[in-house]
């Protein structure tokens, strides 16, 4: 990642959270949250992104 957001520490929290439910990052135009979104999914295993 070129640089650490803000948005990143709440992510790992949820991650890390045992009883988290779905994700869903909402937000104003090209602020950076498919960005962040798709380098937060690499600290997964398996990962699926819905663009809706």
């Amino acid at each position: 990642m070129a640089f650490l957001r803000n948005i990143y520490k709440g992510l790992e929290e949820w991650k890390n959270n045992d009883t988290h439910k779905p994700l869903v990052i909402r937000g104003a135009r090209q602020v950076g949250k498919t960005t962040v979104i798709r380098e937060f999914g690499k600290s997964f295993d398996t990962f699926i992104q819905l663009n809706l």
